[in-house]
This record gives structure tokens, C-alpha cells and sequence, in this order.
């Protein structure tokens, strides 16, 4: 499903998300030594919702869900000269209109604010345990 906005144009589950072009969006935000092939099966795994500004990937959410009881939000990006214009808003009015599930998801300190401002009630704190392959990307 796409839908247009100002400049953007938004694609709900976004099975032509390619993993090289994501791959150099993610560096861009999170710099990385990012595997391609691990990459590409992972978006495979995820609803991606993503934000183009013409063919430029401007923005990005994926969830990953059991479609049952159990979602998350892996990450949302939105590469630094789009922000403040209201994609990630959007991206996140799609992931609630689109998820299969309730979604949880962390936040990176400092940007509460953001997550209230757009319908997301604070829960409970998060814990991370890293797993044997964690540290390979």
C-alpha cells in the first residue's frame, strides 16, 4: 500500500526494500559493518513501512511480530536532514494502523517526548540480553 504525503511516499510492508540501499540509509544514522545477505533476510522477517522522498529512502520502520500476540518496533530511522518534518510521525501513525499486534518497542533516551507527542504510553523498563551472535551484524 502507498500513500503520498507532501513530498513522501509512504509504502506500508515494502517487499521491494532493497538491502544495499537500506544498508547505506543505516550507516547514515548508525554506522555500521553491515553483512548484505543478513541485511536482506532480515528486512525479509520485518513489515518495513518506508518513506521516499522520490526513490531516496528518507525514512524507515520495521516491525517484527508473531501476527499473534507480540510485536516490537526494531527500529525507526529517519536520516537527519528529513527530520522535524514529519515522517516519523507518519511512520509511526502507519506502524499503529498497520501492526498485527500491540507493539513495544525502546527508546533512546532523550527522545520521550517524541513517542508521548505521538499516542505511545510509557511501560515498563527494558532489559537487554546479547545472544553468541549479537555482535555480528
Amino acid at each position: 500500500m502507498k500513500k503520498a504525503g507532501k513530498m513522501m511516499e509512504y509504502t506500508v510492508d515494502d517487499k521491494e526494500l532493497d538491502a544495499a540501499a537500506f544498508i547505506q540509509f543505516a550507516n547514515r544514522i548508525w554506522p555500521g559493518n553491515y553483512d548484505e545477505n543478513k541485511t536482506r533476510a532480515a528486512l525479509s522477517k520485518t513489515i518495513n513501512i518506508a518513506a521516499y522522498d522520490k526513490k531516496k529512502l528518507a525514512g524507515c520502520l520495521r516491525i517484527l511480530s508473531d501476527g499473534c500476540f507480540f510485536g516490537t518496533i526494531t527500529e525507526l530511522l529517519v536520516l537527519p536532514e528529513y527530520r522535524r518534518q514529519g515522517i516519523g510521525s507518519t511512520l509511526l501513525r502507519l506502524a499503529r494502523e498497520n501492526a498485527p499486534t500491540m507493539l513495544y518497542f525502546g527508546a533512546q533516551p532523550g527522545l520521550e517526548h517524541f513517542y508521548e507527542k505521538n499516542g505511545c504510553q510509557k511501560g515498563l523498563q527494558s532489559y537487554v540480553i546479547e545472544g553468541g551472535n549479537s555482535l555480528k551484524r
